[in-house]
């Protein structure tokens, strides 16, 4: 196991905090970030039309770069993974990283309200960040009801944040 590499992790609610929790890691940890929304944003630019298209791209992205990111932390470096971990699904790529890497890891929780990340979210959709397209009530309602909290079961070291 490569002791010196970390691989972080997230897991939240849509606007809970997640990319902001790993720029905060990336620039205290000197770690490569690598950011899901901004890879999709620059190489799908028109194809994200919904959640069908989300899955279809968001899938040949992982399975683009997974090689890439496992020889980054075998490397000894340490990578900041801004993609959801949302799902079990979502998070068995995760797991499977990190195994083929043999690195350290944290998955970072956010937990939130659905208010308060509503209210996150009207504020982000205002002054959209790079990489983030406005999300609507209605398409955050469905995306949460996807979600599935991580549990100790998967095998991840889990940091909890409770956010009010």
């Amino acid at each position: 196991m490569n002791k010196e590499a970390e691989l972080h992790l997230f897991c939240g609610k849509a606007a809970a905090g997640k990319s902001t929790l790993s720029k905060q890691l990336a620039s205290e940890k000197n770690a490569i970030l690598i950011s899901e929304d901004l890879w999709l944003s620059k190489l799908y630019p028109e194809e994200i039309n919904g959640l069908e298209d989300y899955r279809l791209y968001s899938s040949r992205l992982k399975s683009t770069i997974s090689e890439h990111v496992a020889n980054l932390l075998k490397n000894g470096s340490t990578v900041v993974l801004d993609f959801p971990g949302n799902t079990v699904d979502q998070r068995s790529w995760f797991r499977s990283l990190i195994d083929h890497a043999g690195c350290m890891h944290v998955l970072h929780y956010i937990e939130a309200s659905d208010s308060l990340c509503k209210q996150q979210l009207h504020k982000r959709n205002e002054d959209l960040p790079e990489g983030n397209a406005p999300v609507t009530d209605e398409l955050f309602d469905l995306v949460t009801s996807y979600f599935q909290e991580p549990s100790e079961s998967e095998g991840f070291h889990i940091k909890k944040y409770v956010r009010s």
